[in-house]
């Protein structure tokens, strides 16, 4: 019987000896490190801010006068030589990327004034002068131009990205600055004004071609051309006679080089 206990003594012994190097063994082994995996990295979110500044030289107006003298007259109240000097335009935008080939955008343009020059025949009920003298008529025209814009872009080639694009929106012609000089000959020679201005709304429209670099991983550097149709202005009454007609200035379109920078933001 002792040996009986001996024996089972020794044997719990051995259990408990080989149980506590065990647990030191696993208290002394270095824990296996936890996987954790990387975070993806964004080069730039698809929301984009853009600035532009271009050189804008206009297409041939169509500028009237309807006054009910005038519709009777050689010409119909319809000026001739009708142009509209060269100017700049400056724009902001806001827009989003919706896929690696298509992307929009909201812009806001300004046009510095461009001047108007145009000959209207001067009738001899209103300014006595020679049957083929004409005067000359001038203002100034300006526009905000806010249009939602979206563009095609068609591939990455070394580093450029040419696109084709559309916009439709909405522009604000102010006409002011309207002045005259009329012919020497006339019962009132030389130059005449009328003050004031007058603003309209007109639906717009744009065609653009371009193309933008990356110049840095946020940074664009974006160069297009674009054709714009303005739509139509008018200036105030004109008090010849009736006086009650503005000169209109119908079709004003433009074509523009516009040189940018858009900004990926983060």
């Amino acid at each position: 019987m002792g040996s009986l206990r001996k024996s089972a003594l020794l044997g719990t012994l051995l259990f408990v000896v080989s149980s506590a190097g065990a647990i030191a063994a696993d208290l002394g082994r270095v824990p296996p490190p936890i996987y954790v995996p990387p975070v993806p990295y964004e080069v730039g979110s698809n929301w984009y801010l853009r600035a532009d500044l271009g050189y804008k030289w206009f297409g041939t107006p169509d500028a009237h006068y309807d006054d009910p003298s005038y519709l009777t007259d050689q010409d119909g109240g319809n000026f001739l030589n009708e142009t509209i000097t060269n100017t700049g335009v400056a724009g902001i935008g806001y827009g989003y990327k919706f896929t690696n080939n298509f992307r929009a955008d909201l812009t806001l343009d300004y046009e510095w004034p461009g001047h108007f020059h145009g000959n209207l025949h001067c009738i001899d009920t209103v300014v006595p002068c020679g049957a083929n003298d004409y005067s000359d008529e001038y203002a100034d025209i300006s526009a905000w131009t806010g249009l939602v814009n979206g563009y095609l872009d068609l591939g990455n080639f070394y580093g450029f990205t040419p696109y084709v694009g559309a916009g439709l929106g909405m522009s604000y012609l102010t006409v002011s600055n309207v002045h005259y000089i009329n012919p020497a000959n006339s019962d009132s020679p030389g130059p005449g004004s009328w003050s004031g201005s007058k603003s309209k709304w007109n639906f717009a429209w744009s065609l653009t071609a371009g193309a933008s670099f990356n110049i840095t991983r946020d940074w664009l550097i974006d160069v297009n051309y674009r054709y714009v149709n303005l739509g139509d202005a008018e200036s105030v009454v004109i008090p010849a006679l009736a006086g009650t007609e503005p000169i209109r200035y119908d079709n004003i379109t433009a074509q523009e080089v516009r040189v940018g920078l858009r900004f990926l933001i983060n």
